[in-house]
């Protein structure tokens, strides 16, 4: 395909102050949880690198980096309270200014959102002594005294950011400190720094007005705050008034706007950080009236994940910068693939929420965060081209055969369905989860792009794999549901079983959940969904106790929402057959007590076991005996060759054990990237 032209939107430069974005695609400030002690050392900056590699104007970073002692770290944050970030800062903003990418940092007081129980264990502070529920502490409430020391605190912070090289800085209200006085739910304080708008603004124009003392007027300073709280919080009215009032004030160059409150996982994942349960760009058509009421230039970030979505909210004028920071955790080539005209190639961010539980990965690409080890852009091999079947077409054999292609070797893959995907295509079929299929979509695309042979119908014997003449045979032929170890196994069905449609929703069923992963809260979803009378049991003390907040958020309110009774804390022991009813007798893990339900059926959700025959019936003519070097696969080395003239075999994701995705996709990446 020929490169996109120069009339594109997205790639008008922008200029803001003496900078000059080459382009309108940034990623925001975030958590990352690659530091070192605080420092944004060599695997922080390697991640952010290789968004500037990719081709953005403008990176972001720091993710609330805290200003103060008191301010701790309780979600993987950076500190900017000490002269030793300076020389990390440096070295970082060198690094990212060699790919023509502008490079600013997020700074913050986290107020009432920290926690007095880590590092230095002092108090926290707040407008009022009021607690968040996210976070749990109950703060002090500022007296004069700690106002004026967060202030200066914030201009110190703000002048290592400028002794290190940056381009700018934005503070972090939301729910942090200065958003803490900005709403009316959080400062209920009667001085001067509550009550009227006036008022609750006040402190912001401190904080402003000393980093600008520190850093002057041509280093660019912006804030990042919420446009609208609900719950009695901050009113879209008052917001678009302090923003204006900052902007008068000079205050600000820009504006990074998001929406929603920060104090509840439901409200971070469902308003401030939408996921999977929420439409595609949910707040960007409100945007329009807030450009219109600034005339600084307006970010803003929230799922907008498509390139279609990111040149229309420039085109159109609700944006000055458009903001794809999850996008870039899935793919930081964004912009290098639109430039050459592969658009259609990039891998697509489908909000999982799964960068936010393990920061910063993606659930479907692993190298992100791990840049010291994997590559993002793979290359190829200089060994000789080899012969690479792969057994399995769900998500480890598809990333295994696409990395393996990358490297420049033929590649084949045997699939026994009639599609490719696994349990993904299971996942697929319960509701809010149906985007993940793209997992599946993209690395189909990508194996067609690159030549890979994919058999589909395949149930594919040891005669039919080694008819190929195989060099390395990978083994992904997954796993099957796990029901042993209960009594009467026989009397229960799996989830597999709902969600692929071989077995009808009776009128009462009962769900256990042994995993705390998705599975068993999708399915219990899916059948509330077909009308039955549906009861989730639980061994956790809470559903879907495996996953981040986000998605355990998202999860336990469409259970609410859909009237399903959650029990917790009980082992599924027995299941026997009572009249035309099924009788399931559990353990209270707690107190050992005996619980009986009576139910018309029995869903069990424990994982799964390997579906490894293939595998064992040729490891013993396998030249490495199907044995798998964990040093060299941790290392991204080779293999090593026991004996010469026969295949080497290796088995990848659940046909080894039962995990996640990103853990079966991190198997097949790290073998084949060695191949």
């Amino acid at each position: 395909m020929t490169p996109k032209s120069n009339n594109d939107p997205l790639f008008d430069p922008l200029k803001i102050g003496s900078l000059v974005l080459k382009n309108r695609i940034m990623s925001t400030s975030h958590a990352a949880g690659v530091n070192d002690h605080g420092m944004p050392a060599e695997r922080y900056q390697r991640y952010h690198e290789e968004k500037a590699k990719g081709g953005l104007a403008l990176t972001m970073f720091g993710g609330s980096s805290n200003v103060a002692p008191d301010s701790p770290s309780v979600f993987d944050q950076l500190r900017v309270d000490d002269d030793a970030v300076i020389p990390y800062l440096q070295q970082f903003s060198d690094r990212i200014h060699a790919h023509g990418t502008a490079l600013m940092c997020q700074i913050t007081h986290l107020g009432r959102r920290g926690d007095a129980t880590v590092e230095n264990w002092l108090p926290t502070i707040a407008p009022s002594p009021l607690r968040e529920t996210l976070h749990r502490s109950i703060p002090r409430e500022m007296d004069e005294f700690d106002i004026q020391r967060v202030v200066k605190s914030f201009g110190a912070a703000a002048r290592r950011c400028y002794e290190g090289g940056l381009d700018g800085l934005e503070t972090h209200a939301g729910a942090h400190l200065i958003g803490q006085f900005f709403s009316p739910d959080t400062n209920q304080r009667t001085d001067k720094y509550g009550g009227s708008l006036a008022n609750r603004m006040r402190f912001a124009l401190l904080v402003h007005e000393e980093i600008r003392r520190q850093v002057g007027d041509n280093f660019l300073l912006g804030i990042r705050m919420s446009l609208e709280e609900n719950r009695g919080g901050l009113s879209h009215d008052d917001a678009l008034t302090i923003a204006q009032t900052l902007q008068q004030e000079g205050a600000i160059d820009f504006l990074n706007c998001v929406f929603g409150r920060m104090d509840t996982e439901i409200a971070l994942a469902e308003n401030n950080m939408p996921g999977m349960t929420e439409p595609l760009a949910p707040f960007l058509e409100r945007m329009r009236g807030v450009r219109q009421a600034v005339s600084v230039p307006v970010f803003h970030a929230a799922r907008i994940v498509d390139i279609a979505t990111a040149r229309y909210a420039i085109r159109e004028g609700l944006l000055d910068m458009v903001a794809m920071t999850r996008a870039h955790i899935a793919d930081p080539q964004i912009v290098n693939k639109i430039q050459r005209g592969d658009e259609h190639r990039i891998r697509p961010c489908f909000g999982a929420s799964h960068c936010m539980h393990k920061k910063p990965s993606c659930i479907h690409n692993v190298a992100t965060g791990r840049e010291t080890e994997l590559p993002q852009v793979i290359p190829a091999a200089n060994t000789i081209e080899k012969k690479v079947v792969v057994v399995g077409a769900g998500p480890a054999g598809l990333e295994a055969a696409r990395v393996a292609a990358e490297r420049g070797h033929h590649v084949t893959v045997l699939e026994a369905a009639s599609r490719p995907g696994g349990q993904v295509l299971l996942a697929a079929r319960s509701g809010w989860r149906r985007d993940i299929i793209s997992v599946v979509d993209w690395r189909v695309a990508e194996l067609e792009h690159l030549g890979v042979t994919l058999r589909l119908n395949c149930y594919a014997e040891p005669e039919d794999v080694l008819a190929l003449q195989p060099d390395a045979i990978i083994v992904a032929t997954g796993g099957v549901p796990n029901l042993d170890g209960i009594t009467g196994r026989q009397h229960c069905l799996s989830s597999w079983d709902i969600l692929g449609n071989d077995v009808q929703p009776a009128e009462q069923v009962l769900v256990f959940d042994g995993t705390g992963r998705h599975e068993a809260a999708s399915c219990a979803q899916y059948l509330a969904s077909k009308g039955a009378s549906v009861t989730l049991a639980s061994i956790d003390d809470r559903p879907t106790a495996e996953l981040g907040y986000a998605e355990r958020a998202s999860h336990r309110k469409q259970l609410y929402k859909q009237g399903i009774s959650m029990l917790q804390d009980l082992m599924l022991l027995e299941v026997t057959p009572d009249g035309n009813r099924l009788r399931a007798v559990f353990r209270n893990d707690l107190t050992d007590e005996s619980v009986e339900l009576m139910t018309d059926q029995v869903i069990v959700e424990r994982g799964t076991l390997p579906v490894d025959s293939l595998f064992q019936t040729l490891k013993d003519s396998a030249s490495n005996k199907g044995a798998l070097d964990i040093d060299a696969l941790l290392d991204t080395r080779p293999q090593p060759v026991i004996s010469d003239g026969s295949y080497a075999l290796y088995r990848v994701g659940d046909a080894v054990s039962s995990r996640s995705m990103h853990a079966a996709m991190l198997d097949a990446y790290r073998l084949a990237i060695a191949l």
